[in-house]
């Protein structure tokens, strides 16, 4: 068993959030994802209870599996974008309660917009974001929301003691699938195949390589706002591509 520990008072239902992401990816069959346990708190401190997946090396197709797990994941859908709870991406608050039907609003309005307001109070300033929010809506695909792990870059998957890709501490809601490619793609640990993989099993839309900046912004304000400058000209060279 793992069990995870936090200040209660700071991360108001941290884990009940994660929790819920868990138990939501797990009911999609498709990747392995640690069996949740329980949560709570006790005086001031909280807790998640998860099952503890022992981990061994990749077997051969590995990858293969991952992408074909991912794929079947995304496949889950609902009619609007978001989630019937706001939850976490990192330790920053992620807003999903929505009736967006509409995958670049979605986009805007939940994702974009609140990490540039809180940026702002940061301390960074950005120009011209409403001619920006207008060309990135042009060039969003209006697809169904997908089931997402919402941070998935390579220290958020295990590998399991069969050699079968699991995932942990998901950021979960229903969004345009390509945000988790594009995080995907932002830390490194993912090879190619995976995305071949992937476009093989489920195809993407048209020019969706050129797109990946256009996700990774959000991740990258989020990593602003956490860590601070080091990510500001990353995240000014995005908006001038798409400005």
């Amino acid at each position: 068993m793992v069990i995870k520990l936090n200040k209660a008072d700071q991360f108001p239902e941290m884990f009940e959030k994660e929790a819920l992401g868990l138990q939501k990816l797990k009911a999609a069959n498709a990747l392995r994802i640690p069996e949740v346990f329980g949560y709570g708190a006790i005086q001031k401190e909280a807790y998640l209870l998860l099952e503890y997946l022992p981990t061994s090396s990749k077997k051969e197709n590995f990858w293969l599996n991952f992408a074909e797990g991912l794929a079947k994941q995304h496949q889950v859908s609902q009619s609007t974008f978001g989630l019937e709870e706001e939850n976490y991406i990192g330790s920053l608050p992620q807003y999903n309660i929505s009736t967006i039907t509409n995958a670049a609003e979605f986009y805007i309005e939940k994702r974009l917009k609140p990490q540039f307001q809180l940026a702002s109070k940061n301390g960074f300033s950005f120009q011209n974001l409403n001619r920006f929010y207008q060309n990135i809506a042009e060039l969003i695909p209006k697809e169904q929301p997908s089931l997402v792990h919402g941070d998935l870059w390579n220290g958020n998957y295990l590998v399991d003691e069969l050699g079968n890709p699991a995932l942990i501490d998901p950021a979960t809601c229903f969004a345009p699938r390509e945000m988790d490619l594009a995080m995907m793609q932002l830390f490194g640990g993912f090879p190619a195949e995976v995305f071949q993989n992937y476009e093989e099993t489920f195809p993407l839309e048209n020019q969706w390589k050129e797109r990946i900046p256009l996700w990774q912004l959000y991740y990258l304000l989020v990593h602003l706002n956490l860590f601070g400058r080091g990510y500001l000209a990353s995240v000014e060279n995005i908006l001038r591509k798409f400005s």
